[in-house]
């Protein structure tokens, strides 16, 4: 049985372009992706990728990587990413089972499905489940604007390459309604609150949102973790989603009855093992999940697979950007709004070298 020889966090930086002006969702302008891409390689050669989440906490996430998870796994069995997964949170638990340990722990557990997958010739999502589809529908995730004409324009950009879903970041009446009128009344169109908004705020604008006939309100109010707010807010008609600031699949048994739609992000919330609990919680409550996945490297191909296996993930989310590269350019996207799931060993991606090289930070 081969072990874990090696863990490599790599930190990348991608610049991207969204027609924006960057602020208002990251504390400060965002015009770069942070990647921290975490290379396991077993004593036999093997090589797995994974990717903890990264957001203007990438030197963190690869600290925690570097210093906390690897010298705990290295020469452990690499067959069973669940247990090592566990085992992780035990001995971390200390430093805290979320954020950047969870993020950190994350990264490991997705490389570990992928050099599962890689050593059995199987796709991760036949590992765990069977493969269900062969594509999944992804909706645009548009970047925050604050503009009301760059958020119709980006709407009906978006609408007219054929998305019928349309995810804004905007926290405005006007910029969400201008999403609307550049979408159509046909489109289904979301927004993203990332938790400005105050109960009363958010009470105060909802027959708004019902009138424009918004899909879903995600995050509106803060601390997200108030689930009991976030339910009280299902009497207005409109569906609550959240979740991509949750950690492990503890936290999601409390918010999968306060929301409509639960959102784990698998760089967040524990990789792929986590996800996979997640879902087995919304499958329990009849629940339909809706995963966070605003990213480009291997945890996008790991959502993928997670939505090839699992029939409770409806929606893929595809942030709307331009990026100056990718790190495996054989990245499926969404044509007409629908994304192919690639069916290859492990999650399927394999990062360029070249990318890494040019890109790598440190």
């Amino acid at each position: 049985m081969s072990r874990i020889a090696s863990v490599e966090p790599i930190v990348l930086k991608i610049p991207f372009s969204d027609g924006g002006a960057g602020v208002g969702i990251m504390p400060n302008k965002w015009t770069n992706l942070e990647f921290v891409l975490v290379k396991v390689t077993t004593d036999d050669g093997l090589v797995g990728w994974g990717e903890g989440f990264a957001y203007f906490c990438a030197a963190s996430v690869a600290a925690a990587v570097r210093d906390m998870v690897a010298p705990v796994v290295v020469g452990q069995k690499a067959d069973d990413p669940a247990a090592i997964n566990l085992a992780l949170q035990r001995r971390l638990h200390l430093h805290g089972r979320y954020g950047i340990t969870i993020f950190a722990i994350s990264g490991l557990d997705i490389a570990l499905w992928d050099l599962a997958g890689k050593r059995a010739g199987k796709s991760v999502a036949r590992l765990i489940g069977g493969r269900k589809r062969e594509s999944i529908t992804a909706y645009a995730s548009l970047m925050r604007y604050g503009d009301p004409a760059l958020v119709e324009k980006f709407s009906a950009k978006a609408a007219g390459e054929g998305f019928n879903d349309v995810k804004l970041h905007e926290i405005a009446r006007d910029t969400i309604g201008a999403g609307r009128k550049g979408a159509g009344p046909k489109v289904r169109l979301t927004t993203d609150i990332n938790c400005n908004w105050s109960i009363a705020e958010t009470e105060a604008i909802m027959p708004f949102l019902k009138e424009i006939d918004l899909f879903w309100l995600e995050e509106p109010i803060f601390p997200p973790e108030d689930w009991d707010a976030l339910k009280a807010l299902g009497r207005f008609g409109i569906s609550i989603s959240a979740g991509e600031n949750a950690c492990t699949a503890m936290e999601f048994s409390h918010l999968v009855q306060a929301v409509t739609y639960p959102q784990p992000s698998v760089t967040k919330v524990g990789g792929i093992t986590e996800a996979i609990a997640v879902c087995d919680i919304a499958a329990r409550a009849g629940k339909t999940v809706m995963p966070h996945s605003p990213y480009f490297g291997p945890g996008y191909w790991a959502t993928l697979q997670l939505a090839a296996a699992r029939t409770e993930v409806a929606l893929f989310e595809y942030l709307y950007v331009d990026l100056d590269a990718l790190i495996d350019e054989s990245l499926p996207r969404p044509q007409k709004g629908q994304l192919a799931i690639p069916d290859l060993p492990g999650i399927g991606c394999t990062p360029d070298p070249k990318a890494i090289e040019r890109y790598r930070v440190g």
